[in-house]
């Protein structure tokens, strides 16, 4: 935990009366429509420069050019078949990255629409996989003001200055609009999943505005937080001594970002809802397709709020109705006929016609008084496309059912819930936001990095397992495809005394083990339980490795990501790590060509855990990263083997590890094979077999030798827990073995070298070294090491990685000489990962050396977030060069700072749980040396010993 005196000033502190002013915070401060006291903030009128993207060196483009040839064939040949390759260096978008990110809207899974600190609605993702990243100028919020027995009046957009995009129109489009707020007086307050604009007298000077953006991302809650759903709560406080007329407008076109609105067929139509709740349901037709999407924007009518729609306008001079002719009746009228709301659908539009639509909400606010107007925005894609022919339903229609019109139900129960909503954010955040041993900027990063979990790509259907009913068309050419490949599965007579009648040893919290036993009994032989009969059926959850790493659930990544997961919602944490134990038991024997050096290979190994869960079909056919064949990666099985066992120590769920057992069993069996000279140790081969996957390695290294030890002591622990003693002492017996050479061949003294290996680049320090003692310390085992050599290793790792960059303000570099310059062997050396640096502080806070850990992920803050960084917040990428320079932005590890929330207050379970190490309690005899066989079958792919000596094969780096 963190001392009380570990900070003694508060370092980035930004107290909102420095945004905005004491007397207009006091008005705002009755209710949740004043901004958090801890909040990332924001002027509207800060500049929103242009980010840089990393480039290569000579050298490294030259390594590299066979693998770019090869990857470049491979992206025409996937664009013939009308598909989006998952990696694509080469296609850039026509909007440029800059620093205008703001809190993404709705819940997970279920499409998301991220909207800039500015104001505007951009980073479209409603169909998987693609992101329109432009912004829809025509989406905004604006103000019409008028007051009694005064000539003043007041109309503008509420967006700073001339944005974006307003030239693609003419003159009858938005940029008639009243584009008047200077922003210099309107601030914005992010703490995800809500963020607060305070217009401070902008643009009528006696009017104070409150804008509160509330989404459904609560912890714990799988029905809300899968609900594509936002609110924008608006307080108006009349500080002027007339009464006003305060006419809010919400317009929307009829859109799903990039060029979509001009595609033809949209239908708007307006409604009248339920307790007052109205607006219009903008019906979009998707091309090439995919689903149609349902818009539903609407306002909550009230007895002092009037709410009035114009179902459909156009932004060209050929339309019925302008987008100029619509500000001119809300400039004038300060709303629109009551009429429209019976005028019934739209004509469809035409190609290369947009359409859009307008709500309304007016009020009369009182001298010294205030008023609030509650908007709703809510989109329905019920069904969810994969473009090799899988379909499913999404989470929400668990619920909301599968009509194009739930959207009208979505739009009104966020109406009438958001006050609960922000009840359960409220007692979710609060013990943190209180916490004043901790600093305030790790306060609201840690929420804001959630951004990812609504904005990375998110998908959640509703059935636990891929329904193949679902499939759109039962003959496409991906099912005559598959109808050719094996896929085999492990059948419930699993070999080996951990499916059959279960004989457990005592579990750590009981002295005879007969209750678990007992439980253990009761559950049937399958190694997969089969969740629609569960109460805690919580469907199948999807996210992308990053918005231009399109890969769903990437895992080496996940292993670092994953804590927020199992922090927030451990039970979609132990459905994907369902999904990577049957995984685990498949094979698909689909030949695939590997991009780095032209060799050839199956698509997905028995054994091996996937790299991903696919790209185009995922489920199906997983392995959409073609770079390196990932069967052969060193650090994919121990990663698996080390989150089971995480999150099985940390949730207590004992059905779940009798479930995923055989798959920890096959996983560990699988990696035998690269333990060549049997020293009990895995040997990398001499290319980049790991996540860092253009920094090749040789022999034995830090990273996979220390993922390996933890994941032997892991998988011990959990044969212990099931009653697997064979399995139990040959993890004992190799975890001996392996440690005394893993130290022998790489403790220099200070710290471990990169690998075992001669190359110059071998003594290295890479900051992910203690990858594994991180997962050991997190899940309640002992330690790899001796704690002094632990802390000598984060010590150099501080003292050299981080602090040797910028002074520790940019995180820590991953590979740094001990001589202190970075090593620059590859891009990926010499590149500082954001969701590496806050894996090494979790892991420093795990040691005891909480001023290091804070320290270190404060550099995170500092390039990234900060008001002097980069630009890079809710957009955080994989990482960034020591001049600033990004790689892959909106990407999922930088999760991993909930990695140090986790490891500042570890679950009940573990804490409470016997301090006794469980290798104590295995006893080896002398002839466990080799593994029992479980008869799984499971595929070698390595090589005999001594034949990577005389390989010729280097990474591209």
């Amino acid at each position: 935990m963190v001392s009380g005196t570990l900070f003694h000033c508060r370092r980035h502190s930004w107290p909102p009366e420095e945004y905005i002013s004491r007397a207009t915070l006091q008005l705002f401060d009755l209710d949740d429509s004043a901004p958090p006291e801890h909040a990332w903030r924001r002027r509207l009128n800060s500049h929103a420069n242009i980010l840089k993207e990393f480039s290569v060196t000579f050298r490294e483009a030259i390594k590299m050019a066979q693998l770019g040839i090869r990857l470049w064939s491979y992206i025409r040949k996937e664009a013939s078949h009308g598909r989006k390759a998952p990696i694509d260096p080469f296609t850039r978008e026509s909007c440029k990255p800059s620093a205008s990110q703001g809190v993404p809207l709705g819940g997970m899974g279920s499409g998301s629409i991220s909207r800039g600190f500015r104001g505007e609605f951009r980073q479209w993702q409603i169909i998987p996989g693609l992101c329109e990243a432009s912004p829809v100028m025509a989406n905004q919020f604006s103000i019409f003001i008028s007051r009694e027995g005064s000539n003043k009046r007041y109309a503008s957009v509420l967006a700073p200055g001339q944005h974006e995009g307003l030239g693609k129109y003419d003159g009858n489009g938005i940029s008639s609009w009243g584009w008047n707020l200077s922003g210099q007086h309107s601030t914005y307050h992010a703490l995800f999943p809500r963020a607060w604009t305070i217009y401070d007298g902008e643009p009528d000077p006696d009017l104070k505005v409150s804008c509160r953006q509330i989404s459904p991302f609560i912890p714990h809650n799988y029905r809300d937080s899968s609900l594509p759903t936002a609110v924008f709560v608006y307080t108006l406080v009349n500080t002027g001594r007339e009464r006003a007329k305060v006419s809010l407008l919400f317009t929307w076109a009829n859109s799903i970002g990039g060029v979509s609105h001009l595609s033809g067929d949209h239908v708007n139509e307006p409604f009248v809802g339920e307790d007052g709740v109205s607006g219009v349901l903008l019906h979009h037709k998707t091309a090439k397709g995919n689903p149609p999407v349902t818009f539903a924007v609407a306002a909550c009518e009230t007895q002092n709020v009037n709410v009035t729609v114009l179902p459909a306008f156009g932004l060209s001079e050929g339309s019925f109705r302008t987008a100029k002719d619509m500000w001119s009746t809300m400039v004038e009228d300060g709303q629109f006929d009551r009429e429209n709301f019976d005028v019934g659908p739209s004509m469809p539009s035409s190609a290369g016609e947009a359409i859009c639509a307008a709500v309304s909400a007016s009020a009369w606010v009182e001298p010294h008084g205030k008023c609030t107007i509650a908007f709703g925005l809510a989109w329905s894609s019920p069904k969810v496309k994969f473009s090799k022919g899988s379909s499913y339903h999404r989470r929400y229609t668990k619920f909301y059912g599968t009509s194009e019109r739930a959207a009208l139900n979505l739009v009104h129960d966020a109406l009438k819930n958001y006050r609960r909503w922000e009840e359960d954010i409220n007692k979710w955040q609060a013990p943190i936001l209180e916490d004043e041993k901790l600093p305030e900027w790790y306060k609201f990063t840690l929420f804001n990095e959630l951004y990812f979990l609504a904005a990375g790509g998110t998908v959640w259907i509703d059935s636990p397992l891929p329904d193949e009913k679902m499939r759109s068309n039962p003959r496409t050419a991906t099912q005559v495809e598959m109808e050719k490949v094996k896929i085999s599965e492990v059948n419930g007579d699993f070999q080996g005394g951990t499916a059959g009648p279960y004989s457990p040893l005592p579990g750590p919290n009981d002295s005879d083990g007969s209750e678990e036993k007992d439980i253990l009994n009761s559950l049937p032989n399958s190694p997969f339980l089969d969740q629609h009969n569960c109460e805690d059926d919580v469907g199948r959850f999807l996210y992308l490795e990053g918005v231009e790493y399109i890969m769903w659930c990437t895992y080496d990544v996940h292993f670092y990501a994953s804590f927020a997961l199992l922090v927030l919602f451990p039970k979609i944490e132990l459905s994907i790590q369902r999904d990577f134990a049957k995984a685990v038991l498949s094979e698909d024997g689909r030949k695939v060509k590997f991009l780095a050096d032209g060799s050839s290979g199956i698509r997905k190994v028995r054994g091996a855990v996937p790299h991903d869960l696919g790209t185009h079909d995922p489920w199906h056919e997983m392995n959409a990263y073609n770079i390196h064949d990932t069967s052969r990666w060193k650090d994919l099985n121990p990663k698996f083997v080390l989150q089971v066992y995480r999150d099985f120590s940390a949730t207590g769920d004992l059905a779940f590890g009798v479930d995923v057992w055989p798959s920890v069993r096959a996983a560990m069996e699988y990696m035998e094979q690269f333990d060549r000279d049997e020293d009990g140790l895995i040997e990398n081969d001499g290319f980049p077999d790991q996540t860092y996957d253009a920094w090749t390695v040789h022999g034995v290294s830090a990273y996979c030798g220390c993922l390996w030890l933890a994941a032997l002591q892991a998988a011990a622990a959990m044969a212990v827990r099931l009653g697997d003693q064979d399995f139990a002492e040959w993890c004992k017996s190799t975890f001996i073995r392996a440690k005394k050479v893993f130290e022998e061949k790489l403790w220099n003294g200070s710290y471990f070298n990169y690998d075992s290996g001669t190359s110059s680049n071998s003594k290295s320090i890479q900051a992910d070294q203690l990858a594994g003692q991180w997962y050991t310390a997190s899940s309640g085992l002992p330690p790899l090491f001796e704690d002094c050599k632990i802390r000598s290793t984060l010590q150099k790792i501080y003292d050299f990685n981080v602090m040797k960059v910028r002074g520790g303000r940019m995180g820590a570099v991953n590979g740094m000489h001990p001589d202190g310059r970075v090593d620059e062997t590859c891009m990926q050396s010499r590149e500082i990962w954001t969701g590496v640096t806050y894996g090494v502080a979790a892991t420093m806070i795990l040691a005891g050396m909480e001023e290091q850990a804070f320290a270190t992920a404060q550099g995170i803050f500092t390039a990234g977030w900060s008001e002097d960084g980069y630009g890079y917040w809710f957009q955080t990428p994989e990482g960034w060069t020591m001049d600033g320079h990004f790689r892959s932005l909106i990407y999922m590890r930088p999760l991993s700072i909930w990695g140090m929330q986790y490891a500042l207050s570890l679950p009940r379970a573990i804490l409470d749980a016997p301090r006794i190490n469980i290798m104590d309690r295995i006893n080896v005899s002398p002839v466990t040396m080799r593994m029992p066989r479980n008869e799984l079958g499971i595929r070698r792919v390595a090589p005999e010993p001594g034949c990577f000596q005389k390989s010729s094969f280097r990474c591209a780096c």
